[in-house]
């Protein structure tokens, strides 16, 4: 046996003879931290990865580094419809922040770009400058709230877009919202945006950040 073979034997005994006098320490496995709103700062840009004609299947023409908030009103209008109700339109931009926040702490790179999130529905439908004065409301009354589990973790929220005039009572409860269900419930049912979010995601809590 070589000399590094005679080490690892004498390492071996070692071993044994310490576990045989029960004085081996306990494994301790050590668990990733939650990424929360409690340890983790709302992010101040996104990457947005540009697709032609915002085709979810094309190449990526180039990656776009834009303001939060911004990127967050300039996919409101596109996923939302501007004219809804407020209350639906700010359930909406809630619902949009948290999804872009979650993929900005999973950042993917394909073909030689990393990036956040792109601008189809992949991920959201992201235009530039597409803003609109009631859009922008509802992104900026929400900007200081969060929507997560108890434990604060930052989860995307999902939503579809469900079905026109309807209550969508497929949705509830089912931890993805409907967008036309959102109108429904705020103009229909005039219920307030913490409502319409409870109603799809009954297990997060609203919180202010």
């Amino acid at each position: 046996m070589n000399r590094h073979g005679t080490q690892i034997a004498k390492c071996g005994l070692a071993v044994l003879s310490v576990f045989s006098m029960g004085l081996m320490a306990p494994v301790q496995h050590v668990q990733a931290q939650v990424q929360s709103i409690y340890n983790t700062a709302l992010p101040s840009v996104i990457r947005v990865a540009i697709r032609p004609f915002n085709n979810p299947f094309a190449p990526i023409l180039y990656v776009q580094t834009i303001g939060f908030e911004e990127y967050c009103e300039d996919v409101l209008p596109n996923e939302w419809v501007p004219s809804w109700n407020q209350q639906a339109l700010e359930a909406g931009a809630v619902a949009i922040k948290m999804f872009a926040w979650y993929y900005t702490l999973h950042p993917t790179t394909e073909n030689g770009w990393t990036y956040d999130v792109d601008n189809t529905v992949n991920y959201q439908k992201f235009v530039y400058l597409s803003g609109t004065p009631a859009t922008d409301a509802a992104v900026r009354n929400t900007w200081n709230v969060v929507y997560t589990p108890n434990n604060g973790e930052i989860l995307p929220l999902e939503y579809r877009s469900g079905w026109p005039g309807s209550a969508n009572w497929t949705f509830v409860g089912s931890n993805v919202m409907s967008q036309w269900g959102s109108e429904y419930w705020g103009s229909v049912a005039n219920l307030t945006y913490p409502q319409i979010l409870n109603l799809y995601y009954p297990v997060y809590t609203l919180k202010f950040i």
